[in-house]
């Protein structure tokens, strides 16, 4: 999380003898002047005239920066582009249309110097993505990135938020022997999450990752975040479904109303032709389409598109029929149900159907990304469960496993979103790598 919601930091502030400390977000915001105020930061601007000096300070916590107005003898050589600042002052209404409030500085102290001719970030230029992702250790420095950064924290506050306020109403390739046997990096923690739906109902996680693909896609990285949440006693795949549409819906509206400055900068400047906001306004009124694997297949079958993947029954859907399939129904999200059984994990319930064996397991596609959360109703029947994977050889590395469905097991499911994909779409971002502060995918981990 960014900020603090009233938290430690707040304790920093009050000493009767020493000025106000402010954020620049507080300070854009504040409702009347303040006498004595600091203000820390890190230059955006200089522009000195004859009788002022103008200056711009942002500190993280607002798109906006704040500027500081003072007597052009605070200047020195060292307040430059990027470099860090303390400037104490007297908060006052400002006589510009574009902003509330200004500082007029008393003192100015230049905490850290930058030399803003070796500093890649350059003053008032738009640099490319591509160019800002080669410095993982300042690019959170430029705005796109602070946007970003200050997107995600909103969405995972209401990702919590979420889940709370609904309670109170394959292994890696990478090894170590540090616990003496074999363990792995995770690739979900949707088992261990079944553990604790058997003793406390509704349950989630959100935390990082891994994936050892080796990709270089714009959809894939090799550590990502997940939210995955787990529902017992529930038999319905309806009921899964309604929580990832809830959780998406609840996120991106609360997103788009506490971030609009943010959010706005990727839409006008990062996909300024996809209409992304007014897109997502719409989505949000209308209620997700459902089909069913076999009538996915059979839309693909008949579509005048050329597929470089032919689309068969039994078949994985690939990304570009999971784009076909959201663009055929409307550009909004769809629900893909019950997915041919050979297809899917051991952990998902089979439906008993047939002459095609299906599973009832469920992803939902969105525009322009493709699959972004993919879920199941569990198996909780034991013989079932047990007869599975025996036929995979897996029946004694999943002897606990079998035991929750001994011990007093219900019906339950549950699914996962990735944190990263979810940004992907909301904001229009094209490469994965561009809605996560340290991008780590095959062949680069730069820090």
């Amino acid at each position: 999380m960014l900020r603090a919601r009233g938290g430690w930091w707040r304790g920093l502030r009050r000493c009767a003898s020493l000025p106000r400390v402010l954020r620049v977000r507080e300070a854009l915001r504040a409702p009347e002047p303040v006498e004595q105020v600091k203000v820390q930061g890190w230059v955006r601007s200089v522009r000195s005239q004859k009788e002022v000096l103008f200056l711009h300070i942002n500190d993280g916590s607002s798109l906006e920066s704040l500027q500081i107005v003072a007597d052009p003898s605070l200047e020195n050589r060292d307040l430059t582009f990027g470099s860090a600042v303390e400037v104490q002052g007297k908060l006052v209404k400002s006589p510009h249309k574009m902003q509330n409030m200004e500082l007029k500085a008393e003192t100015i102290c230049v905490v850290g110097p930058c030399n803003a001719l070796l500093f890649p970030l350059k003053m008032k230029e738009r640099h490319p993505l591509e160019y800002v992702r080669q410095f993982p250790h300042l690019r959170c420095r430029n705005n796109t990135l602070g946007s970003l950064l200050r997107i995600r924290s909103e969405a995972t506050a209401s990702i919590h938020s979420f889940f709370q306020v609904a309670n109170e109403a394959k292994e890696s390739a990478e090894k170590t022997h540090f616990f003496n046997v074999p363990a792995f990096l995770t690739v979900s923690g949707q088992l261990h999450l079944e553990v604790m739906a058997g003793a406390f109902t509704r349950v989630f996680t959100f935390g990082p990752t891994f994936r050892a693909e080796n990709s270089q896609s714009r959809r894939h990285l090799a550590e990502f975040y997940m939210v995955e949440a787990e529902l017992s006693f529930t038999e319905s795949l309806q009921d899964i479904m309604q929580v990832m549409e809830d959780l998406f819906k609840t996120v991106t509206s609360t997103v788009l109303s506490k971030c609009p400055r943010d959010v706005e900068l990727f839409h006008k400047y990062i996909a300024p032709g996809q209409k992304t906001k007014g897109r997502l306004e719409q989505m949000l009124k209308k209620r997700f389409v459902i089909i069913s694997y076999s009538e996915a297949v059979e839309i693909l079958k008949q579509a005048s598109q050329a597929f470089t993947f032919k689309p068969e029954w039994g078949c994985d859907l690939q990304t570009e029929h999971e784009k076909y399939l959201v663009k055929h129904c409307g550009e909004v999200p769809v629900f893909v149900i019950n997915y041919p059984y050979d297809l899917k994990p051991f952990y998902m319930r089979d439906n008993e159907d047939g002459p095609q064996h299906t599973v009832a397991a469920v992803d939902l596609l969105v525009p322009g990304v493709g699959e972004l959360c993919g879920g199941s109703l569990r198996e909780e029947r034991l013989p079932l469960l047990e007869s599975r994977l025996q036929r995979l050889g897996l029946a004694d590395t999943y002897q606990w496993y079998l035991d929750l469905r001994k011990f007093g097991s219900v019906p339950h499911g549950g699914f996962g979103m990735g944190f990263e994909r979810y940004l992907q779409y909301i904001l229009g971002v094209d490469n994965i790598k561009d809605v996560i502060p340290f991008p780590r995918f095959s062949h680069s981990c730069l820090l």
